[in-house]
């Protein structure tokens, strides 16, 4: 649990807005995510499209690209909601995979080697990648070897986006003088997403068959997340009622508009959501907390994107 710091007490007006597990089934349809087991077999963005057409929607996307034979967490944001996988790209990624070596070695040399791997690595992408093929820095945060039968490998790693697997691999093959490829690969987190959420798309099919046919919203609801979980990992500010109208309407988040907020650092990447815990948008802090609770005024969040409709909290006039 994140330490929240109070900037000013504030309460939120009842009329206005609703707690995200309040939003009627037919909102969430267009306004979610879907955290899907990707089998094998089809790519990241054929499943993606499989999602849109079960639901028929117009748009969807995913978070971090699987190769077609591996499987694992790919949340897939629906409608409105698909530009928030901004958030989720760009966090770390976990999977647990099998490496095969091309030779057997010593339990502790592979050991050995495979802690060198531990920190700051060069990594160039492969020759079939989504990136321009030059060396760049990746953080691997950890690789645990599970188990070992012969020159097979189990193992599980913390890797910084963007990390390709399969070129870890094979570099740590190179390391060890006998070669190496991936034999299997799962995907069991990304970014705030893990196992416990999974579904799969005939769960998916026949969640939404229940939803139309018997007016049954239960299974879907429990499938389709609430926007916000794609932030759950993002540092948060929370702001008064009367500010969240001008950052629907494209402002940028200011020092008396806060209430309260997590430990955030200058430049990093913040949610900003209102009282009840919506999402408004996320943006770039300006300044850190710190700074942030000492002045009265001042740039706070360069808001980047926003997904809360415009007068979602606008007073109806008498």
């Amino acid at each position: 649990m994140k330490e929240i710091l109070t900037n000013i007490e504030a309460e939120t007006d009842p009329s206005l807005g609703c707690n995200p597990e309040e939003r009627k089934t037919e909102d969430i349809l267009s306004y979610g995510i879907i955290n899907i087991d990707k089998p094998k077999g089809p790519t990241s963005h054929q499943v993606s499209d499989m999602v849109k057409r079960i639901l028929s929607l117009k748009k969807a996307g995913h978070s971090g690209t699987l190769d077609p034979a591996v499987t694992g967490v790919l949340p897939i944001a629906l409608g409105r909601a698909t530009r928030v996988i901004h958030a989720i790209l760009k966090s770390g990624k976990e999977y647990v995979g099998i490496m095969h070596l091309h030779k057997e070695v010593d339990e502790k040399t592979l050991r050995d080697v495979c802690k060198k791997f531990i920190g700051t690595i060069t990594q160039l992408p492969p020759i079939k990648s989504a990136v321009k093929r030059q060396e760049r820095k990746r953080k691997i945060y950890y690789f645990d070897i599970l188990e070992i039968q012969g020159q097979d490998i189990l193992f599980r790693t913390g890797v910084q986006a963007g990390t390709y697997i399969r070129k870890l691999i094979h570099d740590m093959g190179k390391e060890l003088k006998v070669g190496a490829h991936m034999a299997e690969l799962r995907r069991t987190k990304a970014g705030p997403f893990e196992e416990d959420t999974l579904t799969t798309l005939q769960n998916l099919t026949d969640a939404l068959h229940y939803y139309k046919e018997n007016k049954d919203e239960k299974q879907l609801r429990e499938i389709i997340l609430p926007v916000e979980s794609a932030v759950e990992h993002l540092p948060k500010v929370w702001v008064l009622d009367s500010t969240v109208d001008t950052l629907c309407h494209g402002a940028n988040l200011n020092i008396p508009g806060i209430s309260k907020l997590n430990k955030i650092k200058e430049k990093e990447l913040v949610a900003v959501m209102t009282l009840k815990d919506e999402l408004i948008g996320i943006g770039t802090a300006s300044l850190s907390s710190k700074d942030i609770l000492k002045k009265e005024k001042g740039l706070a969040v360069d808001i980047q994107k926003v997904f809360m409709l415009p007068d979602t909290y606008k007073k109806d006039e008498i």
